[in-house]
């Protein structure tokens, strides 16, 4: 009796490996895409919450200054002779200021996107040398009784080109100044000003700084202690914050082509008496950005802070 013939295997023809090589290929190449599109998607998740949580941080810090500034104590150096001493608050339009020059003198007209400073001072409160801890500066220093505290916010840039918002303070035996948060491109202010009279606390108008200092030009006044009781600084109850920032990496995949009204869209249409198109920085486009900037995540902060009347 003949032996069974064993079955013939076959292996895969040509046109079948093929066919199987593209199939695989076209899931590989799926696959990695999908990879991609999350990598992609992880990284612009990360920069949006960057992004949020230093513009949630510097606007908290610009507030609390606000109305620490605003909150003087009666028994306080400032308040001694609050008729005749300088504003708690005062500011500049579309300037920089240097690290370590005195306050906000000096300024510099080289300001990033025409963005503003806000410069606030305020009394220390407890025994030399430490004070008590309720009086502290933007970058947490604390100031004692009869020390005279300022927190400075301007935008500058970095070493590396990246434009910041830095908190100036005086310290011991200079000033200087320290990073809050990077990627600005614009930091913009407005003043709300009580001009009832008698004054009721509730602001009537909001102008930005050059407004403030053109009232205070027509008041002709020449004695500084004159002015310092009549000017138009003392009459701010509330200060309008706009901080536009944008993110450390390009995650867009188109550029951006949005506009940001930092201080609201009625300010452009000339609410206050100021245009927003006369104010420089007030508005900024993407489309007049440099490609690299049009690709990155960007996110408009604002904020109105109500400043608590002076003690009596």
């Amino acid at each position: 009796m003949m032996p069974p013939r064993p079955a013939r295997v076959r292996g895969m023809t040509l046109p079948e490996m093929l066919v199987a090589l593209a199939i695989g290929l076209a899931v590989l190449l799926g696959a990695g895409q999908l990879l991609v599109l999350a990598n992609g998607a992880y990284v612009a998740q990360m920069e949006a919450a960057a992004i949020d949580d230093g513009g949630r941080y510097a606007l908290e810090l610009v507030a609390r200054a606000l109305r620490q500034a605003a909150a003087t104590d009666p028994d306080s150096l400032l308040a001694a002779d609050a008729d005749s001493a300088a504003a708690r608050i005062a500011g500049l339009d579309a300037r920089s200021v240097g690290r370590t020059t005195p306050g906000i003198d000096d300024p510099s007209a080289d300001a990033v996107a025409g963005s503003d400073v806000l410069a606030v001072r305020f009394p220390g409160s407890g025994p030399m040398p430490a004070g008590d801890g309720s009086s502290v500066d933007c970058a947490g220093f604390t100031v004692a009784d009869g020390e005279e505290g300022w927190s400075i916010f301007y935008v500058a840039r970095n070493g590396q080109g990246e434009p910041e918002l830095r908190c100036k303070y005086r310290g011991n035996a200079n000033w200087s100044a320290d990073a809050i948060v990077s990627g600005v491109d614009g930091f913009q202010l407005l003043y709300g000003i009580d001009t009832d009279e008698p004054r009721d606390g509730a602001p009537n108008r909001y102008v930005n700084a050059d407004a403030v200092r053109a009232l205070d030009a027509a008041l002709g006044l020449v004695d500084e202690r004159e002015l310092h009781r009549r000017t138009w600084w003392k009459r701010v109850v509330s200060v309008r914050i706009g901080l536009l920032l944008h993110g450390a990496k390009a995650t867009r995949t188109r550029p951006g082509a949005a506009a940001y009204a930092l201080l609201g869209p009625a300010y452009g249409d000339g609410e206050g008496g100021a245009a927003g198109d006369t104010d420089a920085g007030s508005v900024l486009r993407e489309d007049a950005m440099t490609p690299a900037l049009r690709l990155r995540e960007r996110r408009l902060f604002t904020m109105t802070v109500a400043l608590p009347a002076a003690a009596p």
